[in-house]
């Protein structure tokens, strides 16, 4: 027996008030760069995914976003072909362009080192040896 008991007689139990959880009106939604882009009215284009062939490592595809911004400077840089063409199908033009430029970067390098005398050929000879030349 505590000494307010001994006192006043049994205390009062405490209640308990359950609060309702503050909801906002909207909910709070985080700003993709497309959205920030889009905002400052500047050109939009990302990767949103990619995805690889299990079976055949050297196949796979790109999932790209885009804003209208992004589509007016490739309308304009001149990747649109015929009024009215769908946008997925301007992007992909621009896409493929490049991709042939990195090939086409790729296969000049490496006629560079040939001519320079500098490319190296590895042969494997087996039993863990390779010959160099």
């Amino acid at each position: 027996m505590g000494l307010f008991d001994k006192f006043f007689g049994n205390k009062p139990e405490p209640q308990v008030v359950a609060k309702k959880p503050i909801k906002s009106a909207t909910p709070i939604q985080k700003k993709t760069a497309k959205d920030l882009a889009t905002e400052r009215s500047e050109a939009y284009v990302g990767i949103v995914s990619f995805d690889l062939n299990p079976e055949d490592i050297n196949s796979g595809s790109f999932e790209l976003e885009w804003n209208d911004k992004f589509i007016t400077y490739l309308v304009r840089a001149g990747y649109q072909m015929k009024p009215n063409e769908p946008e997925d199908i301007i992007v992909d033009r621009w896409f493929q362009n490049i991709c042939r430029n990195v090939v086409m970067e790729t296969w000049e390098q490496e006629q560079a080192m040939r001519a320079s005398g500098i490319y190296v050929r590895t042969t494997d000879i087996g039993n863990g040896r390779s010959e160099v030349s």
